[in-house]
């Protein structure tokens, strides 16, 4: 049993001003696996007042010393990266491999890239007779969600912490445990006083003290597109700037080339990656009617092979992250059904013989783009397919869609993938797969505003000033 009852505030484990407690659910055995205290108003007025004392001075640091700073924590990250691990698969139910692999590998890779950037990154130009400074925006609220800990949170503090800037870090209430022991290294790596405080607590309360806080200079949350639009509501009365990362629905065009099969089952397994948890997860996959009865085999050939169970095990794919989750996926497969969708793979309830825990099993739809599992983010292990005729009608259905946060193309023919990316309406686009740290990431229309990653998660934390006169004319 995990027992996370302080919060991190001036540079000290401290108790909450009001003795609240949450118990912390594993979703792999629907068992407590812990507690941790629930925050309110006057924590978070705690923790701003000691990011607002600590940005007179962090803010006034130099570049070397960040990056010493952050040499630091890369040094006791890797320390105890298995132990975070080992906090994602006890508290989202990624399965281990997952959990001590990728997920924690996101967070250390964005730590690496914060240090390679600001090894070059330009805080100053002169232009003519001005001097144009990019300076820290002051104190910043960062809210992330449960579904890739690490990644969502170790990509708003580590360019916070380049920048200059201080923070409040408010968790997820399904999944604090890796955000603790994140804590925990970042105040044996000498962080300074101040510059970096959590509160746990609940969404709707904490949250919200954030927003509207007249103190906290800036906003980053990533999370669903109502409590984004709720957010940024909130912080209106004390313009603030908010930086939104939300919903998906993201679409992944897969050519007619000889390569199809290999690229259907590749997009299928992969949209059960994580529990299918992933707002720019392909979830709607675009194939040639012409070659649709071919799909729908190896489509549901790749989801029944997905393996599903115990995180502990050696399974592919592990449960969702909670009882609510579970429920609302499973309301979405009913709707699918309601609507005529043709179910090829997976469908309602448990995996066989998978009789506890929140698992889903891995399911595939054909169906139509207008219908509600192909227009709402589902945020499981659901792939709708939908045919298309050629590809401007692809395109059509692609940026058919409020979101537009990712989007794939897969095929042999790589002019082609490049034209269809051009003419696909969302902020990050993968072509026949690849990974990039310095990419930016973030999304159009109702996926949100504002780019992470790289020198662009930079840019999110700075003010741009212009000293005019600094050369004389």
């Amino acid at each position: 049993m995990r027992n996370y009852t302080q919060f991190y505030i001036d540079g000290q484990w401290v108790d909450p001003i009001t003795p609240r407690t949450a118990e912390v659910i594993n979703p792999a055995t629907e068992e407590v696996s812990g507690q941790i205290s629930l925050g309110s108003p006057a924590d978070v007025d705690k923790a701003v007042a000691a990011a607002r004392k600590a940005f007179a001075t962090y803010s006034q640091t130099s570049a070397k010393e960040r990056l010493d700073l952050l040499e630091t924590i890369q040094a006791e990250y890797a320390k105890r990266e298995s132990e975070l691990g080992e906090a994602i698969m006890e508290e989202m139910g990624a399965p281990r491999p997952l959990a001590c692999g990728f997920h924690t590998m996101l967070g250390s890779g964005h730590l690496a890239t914060a240090i390679e950037v600001l090894k070059t990154f330009k805080f100053e130009e002169e232009r003519g007779v001005t001097l144009i400074r990019k300076e820290p925006i002051g104190v910043c609220g960062l809210i992330t969600p449960w579904n890739w800990p690490m990644n969502q949170t170790c990509v708003k503090i580590f360019p916070a912490l380049a920048t200059g800037c201080t923070m409040i870090l408010k968790p997820p209430q399904l999944a604090p445990y890796s955000a603790q022991i994140l804590a925990e290294i970042l105040h044996d790596s000498g962080v300074p006083a101040g510059v970096f405080n959590m509160v746990q607590g609940k969404g709707s309360e904490i949250g919200t003290a954030m927003s509207t806080h007249q103190d906290i200079d800036m906003i980053s949350f990533t999370g669903s597109e109502p409590v984004g639009v709720q957010i940024q509501k909130d912080a209106a009365d004390t313009v603030k700037r908010v930086g939104l990362e939300l919903g998906g629905k993201s679409p992944w065009i897969v050519l007619d080339d000889a390569s199809l099969a290999a690229h259907v089952a590749g997009a299928t397994a992969g949209m059960m990656g994580n529990s299918g948890q992933t707002c720019s997860a392909g979830s709607r996959l675009l194939v040639p009617n012409s070659r649709m009865d071919e799909v729908k085999k190896v489509a549901a050939e790749a989801a029944n092979g997905v393996t599903v169970g115990d995180p502990n095990g050696n399974f592919a794919m592990g449960p969702v992250v909670s009882k609510r989750q579970y429920n609302i996926i499973q309301q979405y497969i009913e709707k699918g059904l309601e609507e005529g969708a043709e179910l090829i793979a997976g469908g309602a309830g448990r995996p066989e013989g998978l009789d506890k825990g929140w698992y889903v099993k891995p399911t595939v739809f054909v169906g139509t783009n207008q219908m509600v599992i192909a227009r709402e983010e589902i945020f499981g292990p659901v792939l709708v397919i939908i045919g298309y005729d050629d590809l401007d009608h692809a395109v059509e259905i692609a940026n058919d869609s409020a979101f537009g946060l990712g989007g794939y193309v897969s095929g042999e023919d790589l002019d082609t993938c490049r034209a269809l990316s051009r003419k696909m309406r969302t902020g990050a686009i993968w072509v026949n797969g690849g990974f990039d740290f310095h990419a930016p990431f973030g999304g159009y229309k109702r996926s949100g505003n504002g780019r992470e990653w790289g020198d662009y998660g930079f840019e999110e934390y700075l003010e741009t000033k212009a000293v005019i006169g600094w050369n004389p004319a």
